[in-house]
């Protein structure tokens, strides 16, 4: 998986420019929900369609990165490197940097269920071909094809979970639906590669196709319907980009994802000379355990908070590299696991915070701003295994976090002059 400050709800929401260059006020879309009258109290969350749009995010990530934990087996089975069948994440993510952005629009006045079960469909697919596949080729061409689906799922999900809520529920119905992917990065990623170990790749894979399968059947049955835009509201994609706040998200984005991935790609070489290479299991275990703390203090802070939220997530992860920086200087690895405590509490929430950003930002142009910032976001982890393997090559793993620091150190800047457009303050 595949990466925003929300207006406060007590702020006016930034609405795309017309032709004119004066603000539109959009009318309510037909058949979207349109929340509680005033003075009513509020509904409850419909959790049955959240929580399944929580477990297609699962799904995505769960796919994209478990081949990263059984590259052995599946290389000996294929008959091929480990090299070679690492390119099976390195097309997964060409797939979502190609589809994103083209798909989005193209299929922007499709009904948003149907697309919704087409995506799902195509990963019980590509998962299916994955598991049975003997022939490299093919079983390259179904990681692509899973890519092509989870760029124009990403995009979708983050819209759907906030037109099936009322408006002051935005951000706790994104954060419910974001946290899929946080929960398979913290929890399903590890237990996947553990029953691949047990019982083979192919069974994981499998698993993942079968439970791809009855995600369809749970979406068909729990997910009410949402409408395409109509052809006259679709804005085009120069014009998205020029709407106040949305480029600021997007370059947040892009600096964080950077940072991050900077790090967490190459953690194995970042704690080797802590003596801790082979504990890498055990602090990525942790930061995975914060970032589900993370997670469930964004979905009940963010519609109040969103900017302070963001600002925050800066500073931890911040400081969570300098942790990591002052322990390789001093060569002492104790500071290692609280520096994974934090920087799993500081980015857990990120890729909520992010999209929620640019969710409010864009308002009804929100799909295809999300189509950028997917593209953005594994644009970032794309740079982050180039520059991180350059600079560990060229300048060693104590290069590493103060590299991260800096671009750390733009993103919260951008963040903190985005205070009118992208992450607005109070008042």
């Amino acid at each position: 998986m595949p990466t925003h400050e929300l207006p406060s709800p007590s702020c006016p929401m930034t609405t795309p420019a017309t032709a004119g260059g004066a603000a539109s006020t959009p009318s309510p879309d037909p058949g979207l929900p349109l929340g509680p009258a005033r003075g009513a109290p509020p509904a409850g969350l419909p959790w049955p369609a959240l929580l399944a749009l929580s477990t297609g995010g699962f799904i995505t990530l769960m796919t994209e990165a478990l081949p990263a934990g059984v590259l052995p087996a599946m290389s000996r089975d294929l008959g091929v490197s480990q090299s070679g069948a690492g390119q099976s994440v390195t097309l997964y993510a060409v797939g979502s940097i190609a589809a994103a952005i083209p798909l989005t629009a193209a299929t922007a006045g499709w009904p948003r269920k149907r697309l919704l079960l087409l995506a799902v469909g195509g990963f019980t697919l590509a998962n299916a071909v994955t598991a049975v596949s003997g022939d490299y080729p093919l079983t390259m061409a179904a990681r692509f094809a899973a890519g092509l689906v989870a760029g124009m799922l990403w995009a979708l999900l983050a819209g759907y979970a906030r037109s099936i809520v009322a408006p002051e529920q935005r951000g706790r119905a994104m954060a419910v639906a974001m946290g899929g992917a946080t929960v398979a990065l913290s929890v399903g990623v590890p237990a996947g590669t553990l029953l691949a170990g047990a019982a083979g790749w192919r069974v994981a894979f499998g698993l993942m196709s079968v439970l791809a399968l009855a995600l369809v059947g749970w979406i068909a049955a729990a997910v009410p319907p949402v409408p395409g835009r109509a052809e006259h509201d679709r804005l085009p994609l120069r014009q998205v980009v020029r709407i106040p706040g949305v480029a600021a998200v997007l370059a947040v984005t892009a600096t964080f994802v950077l940072a991050h991935n900077v790090l967490y790609t190459y953690v194995a070489a970042l704690l080797e000379p802590l003596h801790l290479g082979g504990r890498t299991d055990t602090v990525l275990l942790v930061l995975g355990l914060a970032s589900l703390v993370s997670i469930a203090a964004t979905g009940a802070l963010i519609d109040r908070h969103l900017r302070t939220l963001t600002l925050t997530a800066c500073l931890l992860v911040g400081a969570a590299t300098l942790t990591l920086a002052g322990a390789l200087l001093g060569s002492s690895p104790w500071p290692v696991h609280a520096a994974a405590a934090i920087w799993g509490l500081g980015f857990g929430g990120v890729a909520t915070l992010l999209q929620t950003a640019v969710a409010d930002a864009a308002d009804t142009a929100a799909d295809l701003a999300q189509s950028l910032l997917v593209t953005c976001w594994n644009l970032g982890i794309a740079a982050a295994a180039s520059a991180g393997g350059l600079l560990l090559d060229h300048a060693g793993p104590r290069s590493l976090p103060w590299s991260a620091l800096a671009l750390l150190a733009l993103a919260l800047a951008v963040t903190a002059a985005a205070r009118r457009h992208g992450f607005p303050g109070k008042g």
